[in-house]
């Protein structure tokens, strides 16, 4: 789940708690979103202790695209040619590191 989808069902959810709907209550909600998000945008977000509901939702917006963008990256150059397959195997006449 993306972070704008987690976003828009934690204010559906919210309507059912009237408690996280006045000012009073905003640092409490945006513990309970922070509590939410999967760990490694909880990582990068709750350092920051944003108290603001909409900034720490757009913070985290921000932080789920970099990281969406990063694994994204990292799958296309693992696309390349694997270090393990190909070339020489030990017991193919490689060097056995021993001399006797």
């Amino acid at each position: 789940m993306t972070v704008s989808e987690y976003a828009a069902k934690f204010e559906d959810l919210c309507r059912f708690a009237p408690h996280y709907n006045t000012m009073e209550a905003e640092e409490d909600k945006c513990v309970k979103f922070e509590n939410g998000l999967r760990p490694e945008i909880k990582q990068l977000i709750g350092f920051n202790e944003i108290r603001n509901f909409p900034t720490l939702v757009n913070k985290s917006r921000i932080c789920d695209k970099d990281s969406r963008a990063s694994e994204k990256r990292g799958r296309e150059m693992g696309r390349g040619k694997s270090y393990g397959r190909g070339g020489r195997r030990p017991e193919e006449g490689g060097s056995s590191g021993g001399r006797g």
